[in-house]
Formats: structure tokens, C-alpha cells, sequence
């Protein structure tokens, strides 16, 4: 059996001032056929799986593979050229038995709203109707009718923290696998739940929902159920929660599911999202607690989501409040990266970090600093596989250590901090500018974990951004709306 597999994903923010071009692919990762590294990524996990599967007979084409760290809309001829290789790839490969892709699902470019819809679009077109098309997608996406249209089967991970993309890249080429070979045919229900909110999975009540809908797949023709939280920093149509259930076969069921699910998911919404407080109170909280570390998290300030990453609110609260034993990161700062490396450890000097790259950056920290830690070409852990960090500096202001970073991305692992020799047992407070992919590592060593709405740029109540394309009524921009199956 021949399949195709590539993979094109970002998450846009069209909100971001950071703009996204074929350069930010090259430095987050872009990868031309056979090149790969032996390690999965979120998105290129269909290619890792089949790479390996290839062993047992299959004959795996592979296509490029490109992700771009979130950030603002994608430059028009990146994207076309990005596609246009992958499809040129996939032509070349022709005929093919199956397609899996690696997607993310919310990729916005300049003449393009769905991005995926398009790619998906142009694959079938080109494979005709006979060859099954699977995709993984991040449960951050849109998941649009056009993507559901064009596709076979797509799978979202189930886990926020996105700690089972590796699982899920094994369903979507199980399942695309046994499509191919005509032992299923599945069929795909879409209920459109209209909210935008925020789904995670390490807390209550979703923990409980997500484990409910996992003990229901692979029994009674139900071959997989995706949770498609959505993108609330996309302003496009089509942005907001969804259920996807697919069947083999049972259109009638996998509808009567969706609508259920879907409903039970529409009266959790004001309960799925963990309360935020303000900076203020939020150190207050963490100060009182006996013990630690206390993990404060800064969603609002996450470049997973396409913030800057460089926001000074939270820091010069602390810097204020002469709170020592703490460690903040990441600040997202190249510059200050650079100057600490021509400084050198041990330096003390005036540095000026943070607040850069817009109004909701803040503005910049002046202080002398001490630089306590340095470390080139560094990397920190997200389940199997490791997310580059670039260089990085450790400073010290009084008693607080800040975590500079050269390459933009969110705290995920604890590497984060100990790459530069910074001791989290040692800290009473940590920072970490993440939504909750950092429950992931910082969740067991947390005494407890308190969410901040810091007034970055990422805000935490949706009725404050000015959306003027997303489809309306929509919760909790609109208190009355009508959620239904769409597909």
C-alpha cells in the first residue's frame, strides 16, 4: 500500500503584530522530504508513525513538513508555496492508496480564512474520490465544513495539555489504513456548539468529559470523537467550538452523538475555564500559601497562542514588591539575550529587557542585573518531543530570576528554567507565560496553580476583543444563540 503524508500548520492569531512568513517556518521548522528528525512533533506525528510503519510493507511517500511558531496572519506566498510544494510532492507520488496530513486547523492567510479547507481541497482533487484522506488536527482549530467535506476522517488530540499527539496520529493512520483497504467507511457528523471558550483538560469538568468520550470509541461503530475547542484569537468565520463524531457507516448515530455531546458541552460553557484573577490579587493568593512552589500562569502573554511573549506586568508587580525566590520566563528578548552573552555569567550591568513588541507588551524593565546563567542552542520537553528554546540568559533582579529566551515559544518544560541553572525547588513562585500546555511538567511539582489575567494581549474575556468577522450569535459575545448540527 502507498501513502502520502506531509504536514503545514500554524495557529494564527489575526490579532498578532508579529507577522508569519516562509522565514518563520525555516526557524520554527521546515523540513523538505526524508528529512524529518527521529523525533514526532505535534504536527508531523502522521509522518513519525508511518516512517516507522513502513516496516511492515507500506510504501511511505514523505512530503514536506513545515510549522511556524503562532503568530500573526501568514504571508499570502508563503502559504502558496508551502501548499504548492506539498501538493507538487503529492502529484509526483501519484497514484497513492491513502493520504495522511499533519494539520493544525486554525491557519489563516492573506486570501485565505481556512487554509486547511484549501490544502484539504486541492489533495482531493487531486487523489479523487476513491482515496481516503485522514488528518490530525490540534483541538485549537476551526474545523470548518469545507475541511469536514474534503476529508475522510480527522482526528483532534484529546488532551489540553496536547500531551496525546502521538496517540492520535496512531488513530488517524489506523483508521485512514483500514479505509484504504475497505474495512471501514466512515462517516463524519459536525455539531456546531457556538461558544468561544477555553476546554482545559487537567481540571474539572473536562477531565471527567474527555474520559467519558474516549470510553466510548471503538465500540457500537463509533470510531473516533474529536472536541473541537477552537481558536479564539482567529477572527474568521467559521471560529468556535464544535463536536466531530465519526462512525463507520452510521451517519444517523454519529448525528444523535454529536448533538448529545455537543449539547452537554454547550451547558458546561461557564464552567470549563479556570478563574483568572488580576496581577495584583493573583500574587497575593500565591504569597499566602504555605509552601511552594506556587505556579502562576500567564495566558494572557502566551506566544502559543501568537503573543509576544515579552510582557512586563507580572514581573514588575513582583520587581515592586521586593519578592525574592521567584523565577519568571519566558521573556521573549533576543537582544537582551545577546547583550548577557557579551557580558558574560557572572556580569553585572544595566539591561533594559521586555515590553517591544506592542502597547500590551508593557513597557521595558530597566534594572541592573546579575547574569546567573547562560546556555546555547538550548531545548525543553513537551511529552516525546523537544521544543527549541534558542539561546538563553538567566538574569537576577533582586531576588528574582528571569529567564530570557532567543527563540519564541511558551513554558512547557522544566528545562525551561534548569537549562540555565535555575533551581525551581528553591522558589516559592514560578512564572510561566503559558495557557496549559505547562500542566504538563509544572502541574506535579505545583503546591497549586493560579491563573493571571496579566492585560496581555491574549485576553481571557473574549467579549473585549473586537471581533468583526466571526459568525454571530455566538456564547459569550451573544447571551442567546443556537447551537445544531451543521454537517
Amino acid at each position: 500500500m502507498r501513502v502520502f503524508t506531509a504536514a503545514l500548520a500554524t495557529e494564527t492569531n489575526t490579532f498578532a503584530p508579529i507577522p508569519t512568513d516562509l522565514q518563520s517556518f525555516r526557524e520554527a521548522g521546515l523540513f523538505s522530504p526524508g528529512t524529518h528528525p527521529e523525533t514526532p512533533t505535534l504536527t508531523t506525528s502522521p509522518l513519525w508513525v508511518l516512517r516507522r510503519r513502513a516496516a511492515e510493507g507500506l510504501d511511505v511517500v514523505e512530503g514536506t513538513c513545515a510549522w511556524a511558531e503562532p503568530a500573526g496572519t501568514v504571508a499570502r506566498a508563503a502559504y502558496e508555496e508551502l501548499r504548492d510544494r506539498i501538493l507538487g510532492e503529492l502529484e509526483a507520488a501519484l497514484p497513492v492508496d491513502a493520504v495522511a496530513l499533519g494539520l493544525h486547523g486554525a491557519m489563516v492567510a492573506h486570501g485565505y480564512d481556512d487554509c486547511e479547507g484549501d490544502l484539504l481541497a486541492r489533495v482531493r482533487k487531486r487523489v479523487g474520490e476513491a482515496v481516503p484522506i485522514g488528518a490530525e488536527l490540534d483541538p485549537h482549530c476551526h474545523m470548518t465544513e469545507r475541511m469536514v467535506e474534503a476529508a475522510d476522517l480527522l482526528i483532534c488530540y484529546k488532551e489540553f495539555p496536547h500531551t496525546d499527539f502521538v496517540e492520535r496520529a496512531e488513530e488517524v493512520v489506523d483508521l485512514t489504513l483500514r479505509t484504504a483497504r475497505g474495512e471501514i467507511r466512515p462517516r463524519m457528523a459536525l455539531f456546531d456548539c457556538r461558544i468561544i471558550g477555553s476546554f482545559p483538560t487537567s481540571r474539572e469538568p473536562m477531565r471527567s468529559f474527555v474520559d467519558e468520550i474516549k470510553a466510548l470509541e471503538g465500540k457500537n461503530g463509533i470510531l473516533s470523537i474529536s472536541i473541537a475547542h477552537g481558536f479564539p484569537f482567529g477572527d474568521v468565520p467559521g471560529m468556535g467550538t464544535k463536536v466531530l463524531v465519526v462512525t463507520d457507516g452510521h451517519a444517523e448515530l454519529g448525528a444523535l452523538m454529536a448533538k448529545e455531546l455537543g449539547e452537554r458541552l454547550f451547558a458546561m460553557r461557564e464552567q470549563t475555564a479556570p478563574p483568572f484573577l488580576g496581577v495584583g490579587e493573583g500574587i497575593d493568593r500565591a504569597l499566602a500559601i504555605d509552601g511552594g512552589p506556587v505556579v502562576i500562569a500567564d495566558p494572557s502573554d502566551n506566544p502559543g497562542g501568537g503573543a509576544p511573549s515579552d510582557a512586563t506586568a507580572i514581573l514588575r508587580a513582583l520587581m515592586e514588591r521586593h519578592v525574592s525566590h521567584a523565577a519568571i520566563g519566558p521573556i521573549w528578548d533576543p537582544v537582551a539575550v545577546r547583550l548577557c552573552f557579551d557580558a558574560g555569567p557572572g556580569a553585572r550591568f544595566p539591561l533594559r529587557f521586555g515590553g517591544k513588541i506592542g502597547p500590551d507588551s508593557g513597557t521595558p524593565i530597566d534594572a541592573m542585573v546579575e547574569v546567573v546563567g547562560l546556555a546555547r542552542n538550548c531545548w525543553q520537553g513537551f511529552g516525546p518531543t523537544n521544543v527549541p528554546l534558542g539561546d538563553c540568559a538567566a538574569v537576577r533582579v533582586g531576588g528574582l530570576d528571569v529567564v530570557l529566551i532567543g527563540k519564541r515559544t511558551q513554558a512547557l518544560g522544566l528545562e525551561l528554567f534548569t537549562n540555565v541553572g535555575v533551581d525551581l525547588r528553591a522558589k516559592k513562585l514560578i512564572v510561566v507565560k503559558s495557557t496549559n500546555h505547562f500542566m504538563a511538567a509544572y502541574g506535579p511539582i505545583a503546591k497549586k496553580v493560579i491563573y493571571v489575567e496579566s492585560g496581555g494581549p491574549l485576553n481571557r474575556d473574549y467579549r473585549k476583543i473586537p471581533y468583526t468577522r466571526v459568525d454571530r450569535p455566538i456564547w459569550p459575545l451573544d447571551e442567546v444563540t443556537t447551537p445544531g448540527l451543521i454537517l
